[in-house]
């Protein structure tokens, strides 16, 4: 019997051996470099009409462009695993794999904990307004007349999106003396919410102190926080995202900077980057970090381990275990699946 054939696209930093070892049981192919172009003739071709999963690197994007409707339709008619390294996974079509009836799964666990560290590291920055003095010190003017930061003890801090990042970044937030309020979809369990308190997405724009983004963007979340919004918020509030720059419409978060009303941000995305908005770049109480809520050793080879593990249990056991949350509860997805999140 020959064996089941999977795909790479993109490269892999840290697991190499162990996509090599697979070879025992899977014939491989790969797309380490190219363009879409040459993707997409590879696809017409015929060159990978035995594929039944992929293995989709974090920055594939850059070889295939987004897995949307048009390479969608090109996928090999036998292809049921698309095994995504990241948590966001806006760059695939999910209506047209939905409809190919495509398993998809990202890496949701492994990141939890680096992207929490960074959205705290980024709430301290913020609250502390410590751009102004780490420019200064560079430029020899010491504190450079930074004006007094906040502590976090005793503020509220508002998530929105209580999944394992938001639960991660709750956990660390209650060392700091914060109360944790929150809004998703649906309330959680009292034994996930941890002490937090679920309130509406309005009453979460009114009480917060800090407001956290740690939700995926999608149709529905795409600009969830504008002008109507921004102005829902406490004066002086302090904004926090790590999840998606399109989660913010970035012209409105400077009017309400540069007002005043959002005393300051802390950001690891951004709506069009690399590109920045150049009012985020002026402003000194902007505290800005370059997309690096992952960029740790450790969490890179976790996510690629995860993607592995996935392939495997797809095409091995016909279940993922990190699915895609909008494939969860449809019947032809979850037969004997056993993801958990």
């Amino acid at each position: 019997m020959s064996k089941p054939t999977v795909l790479l696209i993109g490269e892999l930093t840290h697991t190499n051996q162990e996509w090599q070892a697979l070879s025992s049981k899977y014939k491989l192919k790969e797309f380490r470099t190219g363009k879409r172009d040459q993707f997409i003739s590879n696809l017409k071709s015929g060159e990978y009409k035995d594929v039944v999963g992929l293995y989709r690197s974090n920055m594939s994007v850059s070889q295939t462009g987004p897995f949307d409707a048009e390479l969608v339709s090109l996928l090999p008619s036998g292809l049921k695993w698309v095994c995504h390294n990241g948590a966001g996974y806006d760059n695939i079509d999910v209506n047209a794999v939905n409809e190919r009836q495509i398993h998809v799964s990202s890496t949701p666990v492994a990141v939890d904990d680096a992207t929490a560290d960074v959205a705290i590291f980024l709430m301290l920055g913020a609250l502390r307004q410590a751009h102004i003095s780490c420019t200064a010190l560079r430029q020899g003017k010491w504190r450079g007349g930074a004006p007094l930061g906040h502590d976090p003890k005793g503020k509220t801090l508002g998530i929105l999106g209580m999944g394992g990042i938001g639960r991660a970044v709750a956990k660390r937030a209650q060392s700091f003396g914060m109360s944790i309020i929150y809004h998703n979809r649906s309330r959680l369990s009292p034994e996930l919410e941890g002490g937090a308190t679920y309130v509406s997405f309005n009453d979460l724009l009114a009480q917060s102190d800090v407001l956290s983004l740690n939700l995926a963007l999608n149709a529905k979340t795409k600009h969830i926080i504008s002008a109507p919004q921004l102005a829902k918020c406490k004066k002086g509030v302090t904004i926090i995202n790590t999840a998606r720059g399109g989660l913010i419409k970035e012209a409105d978060l400077v009017d309400a900077l540069e007002s005043g009303h959002v005393e300051a941000v802390g950001l690891d995305v951004f709506e069009e980057e690399p590109k920045i908005h150049s009012g985020l770049v002026r402003n000194d109480r902007a505290f800005l970090m370059p997309h690096m809520g992952t960029w740790t050793y450790e969490t890179q080879r976790d996510m690629e381990l995860l993607v592995l593990k996935n392939l495997e249990s797809g095409v091995d056991s016909g279940k993922l275990i990190t699915r895609i949350n909008e494939q969860k509860g449809l019947s032809w997805a979850n037969d004997g699946d056993k993801s958990k999140l």
